[in-house]
C-alpha cells in the first residue's frame, strides 16, 4: 500500500473509527472523500493565515504643513489602524523634496513648488494656503498694498509712519534658508529684491507667531494655518486670507500645499493621498486652509 494510502486510511480510521467503510457500509466512498478533502483543506488554511502586519510611513519638510498632514494624518489612522505616519517636519520644503527623492521619507511635505516636482517624484496638491502678515494686536495700521509690504519687507521704509502707521522703527521678521513660506514671500511680494539684511530669521512659522505677539513695532508672514488670538492679520489689498479667499485664488498671497512621493512608493501612500483629497479629507483641510475639491 503507497504512503497515501496509509495517510487516508489513518485518517478515516480518525474520522471513523467505528464506522463501516464499505461502499455498502455506513459511510459511502463519496463522504469519505470528501470530508478527507475538507479535512485536509482546513489544515492547509490554518496553516498560511497570517496576522496582517502594521505598516510605517514617515513623511518630512515643510513646518507649514505639519499641522495639517498631522489631522488628516490621525483621521486616516483611524479608518486604517495598522497604518502609521511619523511625520518629522523641519529643515523646510527643500528637506522635504531631498528627503523623498532619496527614498529617505514616503511623503514629502512641501508649501512651494512653483516649477513643479523635481524629477522621479509626483506631487499631489491637497490645500490651498494664503501667507498672512501679521502684527502685534496693538499695532493700528488697517491694511497694506502690495508695494506698501514690499517696501516694508525691503527695509526702504523704515517707520511705521511710511506706511501710515503710529510712528515707530519696523522690526522685520523673516524666515531661514530652505523654507517654502520664504521662497513664496519672496516671488510673490519680494520680486527682484531681498529682505532687508536687518530682519530677524525664524525657524519656523510658529516662532515666527510668538516673536511678532511680544513686540508692538514687529511685522512678519506666516502661514494662516498657524494663525491666533495673539497677533493680528493685516488686510493685502483690502483682502484677509480665509479658506474662502485662497480657495477661489482671491487673496494675492496663495499657494499650493503639496505631497511629494515616489510612484514605487508603498501602496498606503496613494491611500492616504487619496483620502487626504476625498470629502472626508477636505473637511480637515477646509477648517483653516481652501480646499482644491
Amino acid at each position: 500500500m503507497s504512503n497515501v494510502s496509509h495517510r487516508t486510511a489513518a485518517v478515516c480510521y480518525l474520522l471513523f473509527p467505528e464506522g463501516d467503510l464499505s461502499p455498502r457500509g455506513t459511510y459511502g466512498w463519496v463522504d469519505i472523500c470528501c470530508l478527507i478533502f475538507v479535512f485536509f483543506f482546513l489544515s492547509a488554511c490554518r496553516a498560511t493565515v497570517e496576522p496582517p502586519q502594521a505598516v510605517y510611513l514617515k513623511a518630512a519638510g515643510s513646518t507649514t504643513m505639519l499641522p495639517l498632514v498631522e489631522e488628516l494624518a490621525a483621521a486616516f489612522h483611524e479608518r486604517q489602524p495598522l497604518v502609521n505616519i511619523d511625520i518629522s517636519a523641519g529643515g523646510g520644503s527643500a528637506l522635504g523634496r531631498e528627503l523623498t527623492a532619496a527614498g529617505q521619507a514616503d511623503l514629502g511635505l512641501t508649501s512651494w513648488l512653483p516649477e513643479g516636482p523635481p524629477d522621479g517624484l509626483q506631487a499631489t496638491v491637497i490645500a490651498r494656503d494664503g501667507i498672512a502678515l501679521i502684527v502685534h494686536p496693538t499695532n493700528p495700521i488697517t491694511g497694506l498694498t502690495l508695494l506698501q509690504a514690499h517696501e516694508l519687507f525691503s527695509g526702504r521704509a523704515v517707520d511705521w509712519e511710511q506706511v501710515g502707521g503710529r510712528p515707530g522703527l519696523v522690526q522685520v521678521i523673516s524666515r531661514e534658508d530652505g523654507s517654502g513660506t520664504r521662497a513664496a514671500f519672496e516671488r510673490l511680494v519680494m520680486g527682484d529684491d531681498r529682505v532687508t539684511l536687518t530682519a530677524l530669521v525664524m525657524p519656523n512659522s510658529q516662532a515666527v507667531v510668538d516673536y511678532i505677539a511680544g513686540d508692538p513695532l514687529a511685522i512678519g508672514y506666516v502661514s494662516m494655518g498657524y494663525v491666533n488670538g495673539k497677533v493680528r492679520v493685516v488686510p493685502v489689498e483690502g483682502l484677509l486670507p480665509t479658506p474662502e479667499s485662497v480657495s477661489r485664488g482671491e487673496y494675492h498671497l496663495t499657494r499650493e500645499l503639496v505631497l511629494l512621493s515616489r510612484p514605487s512608493a508603498p501602496s498606503q501612500v496613494q491611500a492616504f493621498l487619496e483620502f487626504a483629497l476625498s470629502p472626508a479629507g477636505q473637511a480637515i483641510v477646509g477648517r483653516r486652509y481652501g480646499g482644491v475639491r
